[in-house]
């Protein structure tokens, strides 16, 4: 071996063999992009295998009709419904009084309790009664003084008669002496009214509760001066025992409600709170107002309570229920019976406790949860009353409740309405 060949056979490098392909590595965002895509793979298959062959075999089921709906259901029957005319109100005192002082002085005593309930003529205030106490007393000495001097004329009087009978003095100066005796005589009237004013100013000095009722906030304080002219006064006493309701109703039920009140027949007035739930007080309508008022088409009425608990409080608003008229022996269902449609009124009649079938009904008036039917029912039909927004003219149904024999026990009383109203989401009928 020459030495150019051991040169270059030593120089020359020996490199190691590359890796094979397996051995690369993964990386991150490649290895969850693959357990998405088998998540997803799964996911698909599972919902064909599984679910879409579970939903078709269900939606057979429905369309093919063959499950019963459960239904909630009751008898029509007779009863007496009330025809109520519902307005809003606002309670009214019959009597409102804003107590000020009728003479001017010094608050000396306040009597009364804020809130406190006080009968007519019961105390409230003072004012400082010196003044007209001193004032009585210059006109009581004024008017002694003055018939002192009426007694005097008189006296004169007589004696100058005496002596125009004698002819002992000239007529004119009896005259004068008569007219000298008609003016103490006014003097002395004059003093007395002055007493009487002085002491009438002294028993306003003393202020009484004018009517019975409930004393307000107070509004002045012990010590400051007090006037007639002040605008609001010491408190303001309000009548709550009884009081009254205003209320407006439409011109349309206005010769309803007159034709019973001039029979001077009692009509009944009940008052609920604004969500017209809880019954606050009951009432009867003492007076129609005498217009109509044309920008609103409505005429006030007012109703008296006698609110002995006090629940109605003035100014407070309250919905309004009169009772107009009485219907005897009507046919009534629930109202969640009643479903409506553009064109139709109709319920769900339930045959032999099987089948639902679309019967069109005219209505009337409702109350408490019922509703007159006059006409397309008769008592003793079933109708369904929850459960109506999955039916159809003809759906089987299977009763869930105790109405099982409902037609055949109508008479025997009312069932109790369940409040539910199923006719929100309901379909028309087929036609």
């Amino acid at each position: 071996m020459t030495d150019q060949s051991r040169k270059s056979s030593v120089s020359a490098p020996v490199l190691p063999d590359p890796p094979p392909p397996a051995a690369r590595r993964w990386k991150p965002w490649q290895k969850w992009l693959l357990w998405l895509l088998i998540v997803a793979a799964v996911l698909v298959i599972g919902y064909a295998l599984v679910v879409r062959p579970l939903t078709r075999a269900g939606s057979g089921r429905v369309r093919a009709g063959a499950g019963a709906v459960p239904v909630t259901a009751e008898p029509a029957r007779k009863a007496d419904l009330n025809v109520r005319i519902v307005a809003l109100g606002t309670v009214t005192p019959l009597k409102t009084v804003t107590v000020r002082s009728l003479v001017d002085g010094q608050l000396q005593k306040v009597l009364f309790t804020e809130g406190q309930s006080v009968e007519a003529g019961a105390p409230l205030a003072e004012i400082d009664p010196r003044p007209f106490e001193a004032q009585k007393e210059q006109a009581e000495a004024m008017l002694a003084r003055d018939r002192a001097l009426l007694d005097n004329a008189h006296l004169d009087f007589e004696r100058f008669n005496t002596l125009l009978a004698q002819d002992s003095v000239a007529k004119q100066q009896v005259d004068t002496q008569a007219a000298l005796v008609r003016q103490y005589e006014a003097t002395v009237k004059l003093d007395q009214a002055q007493i009487n004013t002085t002491a009438l100013q002294l028993t306003y000095a003393h202020i009484i509760a004018p009517i019975t009722g409930r004393v307000g906030l107070r509004l002045v304080d012990i010590g400051n001066l007090i006037h007639p002219s002040d605008a609001n006064g010491i408190a303001v006493i309000t009548q709550l025992r009884p009081i009254s309701v205003l209320f407006a109703i439409p011109q349309d039920a206005l010769p309803q409600v007159l034709k019973r009140f001039k029979s001077n027949e009692p009509m009944a007035v009940e008052a609920y709170d604004r969500d017209g739930r809880a019954l606050l007080a009951t009432g009867r309508l003492v007076t129609i107002d005498n217009q109509i008022d044309p920008s609103t088409g409505t005429v006030k009425l007012r109703a008296e309570f006698p609110n002995t608990d006090e629940m109605l409080f003035p100014n407070q608003f309250v919905n309004v229920q009169l009772i107009a008229d009485q219907i005897q022996g009507a046919t009534v269902v629930p109202t969640a019976a009643i479903q409506r449609s553009t064109t139709a009124t109709y319920v769900y009649l339930v045959a032999d406790q099987k089948t639902a079938s679309v019967r069109q009904v005219e209505t009337g008036p409702s109350e408490h949860g019922l509703i007159i039917v006059s006409k397309g029912l008769a008592p003793g039909d079933v109708v369904v009353v929850d459960g109506v927004d999955k039916l159809r003219d003809g759906s089987a149904v299977e009763l869930v409740s105790g109405t099982a024999g409902a037609t055949a026990g109508a008479a025997a009383g009312p069932e109790k309405p369940t409040g539910k109203r199923g006719g929100a989401g309901s379909r028309p009928p087929q036609n």
